[in-house]
């Protein structure tokens, strides 16, 4: 078994003449089935590609190359291994990854990692990495992001506070508010009833794509949006925080919001504000899944389908984008349509092309 430091820098495309192409070697050698799906190696003597944990005969290792993908193995002239047929070991893993998502859905508890990786095979690393690559969460954070929607749920139907922690699967009421304040931002007696007085403070400026609206809580940036009538604007932060208390913007706030407007003239740079922000457990997922969209580079909604484990959820994914209420902090921008098209932002897709311009250049 390889150790942590070892797993973290399989990665690339050819992998060949890498630091740690002789822990990949050990793997290869020891047949590991914890690193498949991390790399292939290839045989220049067969034109073959494998997974790490094939039993057909080793070969010398003066002859294997080690590729990040099946993909990069086969864009290289290579030919996978009909024994151990490691072009499947992807869609393997997105199978034991949605049985897993449907475990922790039904739970009343949160499962153990330990649990969950005995049940499918692997080691609770290996479970764990994988889960965190298709997902953008961990197990344990994504319970808890179901958890949550189910008590906004229940909250939204008019439950009383303790009946929605109970009906949630909270086990107790202390249990929940030792975490409540993380995931609302305010307690749940004050999300029950619309967040009255909770502090907000806002400010509308300008850019060179209209109008801006950024709004904020104590805890990190709650709304930026763009739009051509400031009236409309403030009409929206209201009908979207209809009772809490919208402050107007001070000079120290201003200064929030410049940082903002220099994020949108310059939208390569990386920001670092922190949000409140919450979503749906899936919305969470496709929002981590943009932030991680390197400035400059777009993907399509099928890409981020796949990448979050849920490859045929591709109008969900584009729903998600739409659910994202913080322009450029979370850069829903970076998304289009297979056909390279921009299709829908919720600010306008000229506003969409622009932003995606500006970072290409």
């Amino acid at each position: 078994m390889l150790a942590t430091s070892e797993l973290d820098v399989i990665g690339g495309d050819v992998m060949e003449g890498a630091d740690d192409d002789s822990a990949r070697w050990t793997a290869v050698v020891s047949r590991d089935r914890n690193l498949d799906g991390h790399f292939v190696y290839a045989v220049a003597t067969t034109g073959v590609f494998c997974r790490p944990s094939c039993s057909s005969r080793q070969p010398l290792r003066k002859n294997v190359h080690f590729f990040a993908s099946p993909t990069d193995a086969e864009a290289a002239g290579f030919r996978a291994c009909k024994r151990c047929r490691p072009s499947a070991v992807g869609e393997t893993h997105n199978i034991m990854i949605a049985k897993a998502i449907d475990i922790i859905r039904s739970a009343e508890s949160a499962p153990r990692l330990e649990d969950l990786s005995r049940r499918f095979g692997v080691s609770p690393f290996h479970f764990h990495r994988l889960f965190k690559a298709a997902t953008g969460i961990t197990p344990k954070a994504y319970f808890n992001a179901e958890r949550m929607s189910r008590l906004k749920a229940e909250l939204a139907s008019g439950e009383s506070v303790t009946s929605a922690i109970y009906g949630a699967g909270y086990g107790s009421s202390s249990r929940f508010y030792e975490t409540s304040g993380e995931r609302l931002g305010m307690t749940a007696r004050l999300f029950a009833r619309g967040a009255p007085g909770v502090a907000m403070r806002f400010a509308i400026g300008e850019c060179s794509l209209g109008n801006i609206l950024v709004a904020a809580t104590e805890r990190g940036v709650a709304l930026v949006e763009f739009g051509d009538d400031p009236q409309i604007l403030i009409r929206s932060l209201q009908d979207r925080f209809p009772l809490a208390e919208l402050i107007g913007a001070d000079p120290a706030f201003e200064r929030l919001v410049a940082t903002v407007v220099s994020l949108v003239e310059d939208p390569t740079r990386r920001s670092d504000l922190p949000l409140d922000v919450q979503g749906t457990a899936f919305q969470e997922q496709v929002w981590q899944a943009l932030k991680e969209i390197p400035a400059g580079s777009t993907a399509t909604y099928a890409e981020i389908a796949a990448r979050i484990g849920k490859p045929s959820s591709m109008r969900a994914v584009a729903n998600a984008c739409g659910a994202n209420r913080v322009a450029v902090l979370i850069p829903c921008h970076r998304v289009v349509r297979t056909d390279g098209s921009a299709g829908g932002y919720r600010w306008g897709v000229d506003r969409k092309a622009e932003l995606i311009r500006r970072e290409a250049r």
